[in-house]
């Protein structure tokens, strides 16, 4: 076969994308490749209004972008051109995803992890359908990975093997999804509460089940403000109270005082038959434990379930979770399936297979002691952001058990996607993450102090006054400062 002509745009990009033995000149432009998304392509779209009034942005209509599925020609086996066009195709988004990881700073991915060794594993389709704990007839399965993986979270949350059941699931969402739904089938017409800071999941929950959702205040920090949830628990003392408990809010990762919770669910007259605490770690629930002098989370408290994700702090190429319950609990949700030759206790039936060796094998290389570094780790290094922040006159906040950084919201939103900023209202925030170092972080600040310096150059624009999401003392603003 005589290669097609090499596209012009392709010259050059063999090193760090193709595989040694790719033949550059078998690359066919048979159809237009997809441009390289680059820090520079952030068109955002409007809709709706955001708590403080302003707009919410939107990102771009993928529509306009994706990459069609065709019909092969008849002599493609043949020709070789449509594998040529196909590999063309991910050698240019494997470039864009090394472009977007590098300036990856707003949500809370570990992103340095190393699964080579896991690649063998790949040409099996590994399902855990049902229950971990009760083989099914599919014999394709990783239960025994994660059965330990859930043993190793048991003794870290410290419950006995025999008190605690627990899934490996999809994402955070569904752990907060199956808490809840553990807490509803426990107190059928119990009231959700949940700060207002909490995650969108725990209102869709809500949502989903046809629950009275009562919404409680929050302090400056994020945290929950028990003075404002005693207020409301004892306008329903009648009825059965669910809550969300948050090891670190979305926004501002602040933790929820869960000793203080319970006291205040005691004092409002409620006794521990009467409500049932889902504690939603989706990231800080596995970097708490390993924090000086922060709350423990244990099931030797009167909870009901704890959820983390995987793919967060741990890092995963796909992403996960666990979650944790008692024992007691979950017979009021599960039911057998002979189809399965299993138990039905999950929100999904279907369930990744390979998400559980990634951990089991994260776990088993890391352990204890190499958390308890990398968390000593992010929350140094989201100390030096938030300083550096303030010295630029940045106004800035870091609460004291977390490694997400609350700042002013850059004007730009070119310069928010470029750095994948997660943004509410006025203030925008990093999350340091394992992956984060302090070169990234100078790479950053440099550019937002460029930047900056030409959005409020000319003096007729102010920076924003974030006092009311940060409080007086960590707002820079021309009225604090």
């Amino acid at each position: 076969m005589e290669a097609a002509a090499v596209p012009a745009h392709m010259i050059g990009e063999k090193a760090g994308i193709l595989a040694e033995d790719f033949d550059l000149t078998a690359v066919v432009d048979v159809e237009p490749l997809p441009p390289v998304v680059t820090s520079d392509d952030v068109v955002g779209s409007k809709e709706g209004k955001n708590q403080n009034g302003g707009e919410i942005v939107l990102g771009r209509n993928v529509h306009t972008e994706c990459l069609e599925v065709t019909e092969p020609d008849a002599n493609d086996e043949f020709t070789g051109d449509r594998e040529a066009y196909m590999a063309s195709v991910l050698a240019r988004y494997r470039k864009t995803l090394v472009e977007r990881t590098k300036h990856h700073l707003g949500y809370p991915y570990n992103l340095d992890f190393d699964y080579g060794a896991l690649g063998q594993l790949q040409h099996f389709s590994i399902n855990n359908l049902g229950d971990p704990f009760i083989e099914s007839n599919y014999g394709v399965h990783s239960r025994q990975f994660e059965v330990g993986v859930l043993d190793w979270f048991a003794r870290l949350w410290e419950i006995e093997k025999s008190e605690y059941w627990g899934y490996m699931t999809n994402c955070g969402t569904e752990g907060n999804l199956h808490g809840i739904l553990v807490g509803r089938e426990v107190f059928p017409d119990g009231i959700l509460y949940a700060s207002r800071e909490s995650h969108y999941s725990v209102f869709k929950a809500a949502r989903m089940y046809r629950m009275e959702c009562v919404k409680i205040d929050c302090l400056i920090s994020g945290e929950i403000d028990c003075a404002d949830f005693k207020i409301k628990l004892l306008a329903n003392k009648d009825k059965p109270a669910i809550i969300n408990v948050n090891i670190g809010t979305t926004v501002k990762g602040a933790v929820d005082d869960l000793d203080l919770v319970i006291q205040t669910l005691e004092e409002s007259g409620f006794t521990h038959d009467r409500f049932y605490i889902h504690c939603d770690g989706a990231l800080f629930g596995l970097m708490m434990p390993f924090v000086k002098r922060a709350p423990k989370v244990t099931f030797k408290k009167p909870i009901g379930s704890v959820s983390v994700s995987g793919h967060k702090f741990v890092g995963c190429p796909m992403p996960c979770g666990v979650q944790i319950t008692r024992m007691e609990h979950i017979n009021t949700l599960s039911r057998n399936v002979e189809y399965l030759a299993s138990r039905d206790a999950t929100i999904m039936g279907s369930r990744n297979g390979h998400a559980p060796i990634f951990l089991w094998y994260t776990l088993n290389r890391k352990g204890y002691i190499g958390f308890r570094k990398e968390v000593q780790k992010c929350l140094r290094n989201a100390h030096y952001l938030k300083d550096r922040l303030l010295d630029a006159g940045i106004s800035a906040m870091l609460n004291e058990l977390s490694s997400t950084v609350v700042f002013e919201r850059p004007r730009d939103e070119e310069f928010v996607r470029r750095w994948q900023l997660a943004c509410q209202g006025n203030i925008a925030h990093v999350v340091v993450m394992p992956n984060v170092t302090i070169e990234k972080l100078d790479d950053f600040l440099n550019e937002l102090t460029e930047k900056r310096s030409t959005w409020y150059q000319d003096g007729q624009v102010q920076p924003p006054c974030i006092a009311a999401d940060v409080g007086n003392e960590n707002c820079a603003c021309a009225q604090h400062k």
